[in-house]
């Protein structure tokens, strides 16, 4: 697989490699990594909202009015 970046992301993906003192391949790895796990962790906050939300909805919207 190769990965072609522009000038821009390049030098993002420069960056974040010197910040952490990996190599640029390390870097672009953690990059996906993250990403990928903030996406999982917002799909599950989502969803465990709006299960509250669903549980205590009526609750919550009667301590709004007291």
């Amino acid at each position: 697989m190769s990965l072609r970046l522009d000038d821009e992301e390049s030098a993002l993906l420069n960056v974040l490699a010197d910040a952490e003192h990996v190599s640029l391949h390390e870097a672009a790895l953690r990059a996906i990594r993250r990403s990928a796990r903030e996406i999982v962790h917002n799909d599950r906050v989502r969803a465990a909202t709006a299960e509250m939300l669903d549980r205590w909805g009526g609750v919550l919207d009667q301590l709004g009015d007291a």
